[in-house]
């Protein structure tokens, strides 16, 4: 007997159909995981100050990403893995996969948890992070670094459930852990008046009952592939297979994260308030950022599961119908962000100076996101083939490479946040050129569709 799990339809039904029933799910889960950072950006910066919105965004927003960044994209090794076993039908292969990346997850978040704890002041001071924000940024990261292993068991967990097409359960724990953060940080920053370690301890226990939550589900699996608490250990064989197709990956995201780190550092340069109104900026375009990393997890997984399956044309119509879901959802953001530009910034301050630059900042870039979506789904669908070496080095050389030779040559030359802005673009046109060539060769190679 099928289980539910085993009875999508990824390599079955209508293609953009099942993108989209995939997708969704992913899209409000993303949303509600970006609700987590809103919420704390949103109290802080009405109940507390453009100090403290500072000090929760700005260079501590860049330490998490470079670090759980990372890993994230390290366990997308263990998604791939584990939907192209369970597109094949390897169902011990699955079980053994499910807790080699547990395994991983805890170690990593042990590592990750000690790393930043002892070296949090020593980053935000390289990053120039401004005086009056340096106390109460450590605080914060040092409290979030605390939870580090509920937050990477929460992070492989849920891809585990979408690698065997259950998109749906990962949003149900994200919506109860979201209101419990939102309950917390109105208890422990409004009421008790912690500030930002009032928001940095509801962050961390609302991770804790996802955590709990996507533990629980994974141990209700089929026997045949069920977690098991006794049976979670390194399995040397997958572990070497997930760290092959992740590695690459975690590069991949490092490298975005240590680009967008330098970013924040000139932003830093340029005041609290452009830092304040950055940190802003960065929660609203994350309706961009969250719609389109869901189209890349949606293909990654049908890519990986049709792929395992010997499904190659379905593979290529895949990609192609994906990314014209992409785009047209693109520009619905587009038309959504761009005329409520003032109201969207004074959900976050009443700083008038902060919501002019933001408006500023949200007019130069909202209009240039067409240009990245290649990137995404074209790498998303290769790492859903199990190639990541490639991508990882055309990202690195497209974006990072050439943001930070940017940042480094043209913004001492002409000192302006439009400068240090029109380094998104400039990277993404080029690296969507390369990832169209080299997607086109790889399919013709490889003789896929």
């Amino acid at each position: 007997m099928k289980t539910k799990a085993q009875k999508n339809n990824i390599t079955e039904g209508v293609i953009w159909k099942q993108l989209l029933f995939f997708f969704f799910p992913l899209l409000f889960g993303t949303f509600f995981q970006q609700l987590y950072n809103t919420v704390d950006a949103v109290v802080v910066g009405q109940f507390v100050g453009k100090e403290a919105l500072a000090e929760v965004g700005g260079a501590s927003a860049m330490v998490i990403n470079i670090f759980v960044g990372f890993f994230v994209g390290v366990s997308t090794g263990a998604t791939v893995t584990i939907s192209q076993f369970f597109g094949g039908g390897r169902m011990r292969e699955v079980r053994d996969a499910v807790h080699t990346a547990m395994a991983l997850s805890i170690t990593a978040g042990i590592a990750i948890m000690i790393i930043g704890l002892i070296g949090a002041p020593a980053v935000l001071s390289t990053m120039n992070t401004p005086a009056e924000t340096m106390e109460g940024s450590v605080l914060y990261l040092r409290i979030y670094f605390c939870g580090m292993v509920a937050n990477l068991i929460y992070n492989v967990g849920a891809g585990i459930l979408r690698a065997i097409g259950d998109s749906r359960k990962p949003l149900y724990f994200l919506i109860a852990s979201c209101l419990v953060n939102v309950a917390l940080d109105l208890l422990l920053v409004v009421a008790a008046d912690m500030g930002v370690a009032g928001v940095a301890l509801a962050t961390i226990l609302s991770q804790l009952f996802s955590a709990v939550l996507v533990l629980a589900a994974l141990m209700k699996f089929p026997e045949e592939y069920c977690l098991n608490v006794r049976e979670i250990r390194f399995h040397g064989w997958v572990f070497r297979r997930i760290v092959a197709i992740g590695i690459p990956a975690g590069f991949q995201s490092l490298m975005y994260s240590l680009s967008n780190a330098l970013i924040q550092t000139n932003v830093n340069s340029f005041g609290t308030s452009t830092v304040a109104a950055w940190t802003a900026y960065s929660k609203i375009d994350a309706l961009f950022w969250m719609m389109v990393s869901s189209f890349g997890i949606a293909i990654t997984t049908f890519v990986g599961q049709n792929y395992g399956a010997g499904l190659y044309m379905r593979v290529r119509k895949g990609v192609r119908q994906c990314l014209l879901l992409t785009a047209a959802f693109t520009l619905f953001i587009n038309l959504i962000i761009i005329p409520f530009g003032e109201i969207l910034f004074r959900l976050f301050t009443r700083d008038g100076e902060v919501v002019s630059i933001g408006i500023m900042m949200m007019r130069f870039l909202v209009p240039t996101f067409m240009t990245y979506i290649c990137i995404e789904i074209f790498s998303g669908a290769l790492r859903g083939m199990g190639d990541t070496l490639v991508p990882t080095l055309i990202t690195g050389g497209g974006i990072c490479g050439l943001r930070v030779l940017w940042l480094l040559v043209a913004v001492p030359r002409w000192n302006h946040m439009k400068t240090v802005m029109l380094s998104y673009p400039i990277t993404w046109v080029i690296t969507s050129v390369l990832f169209v060539v080299y997607y086109s060769w790889y399919m013709k190679r490889h003789k896929i569709g």
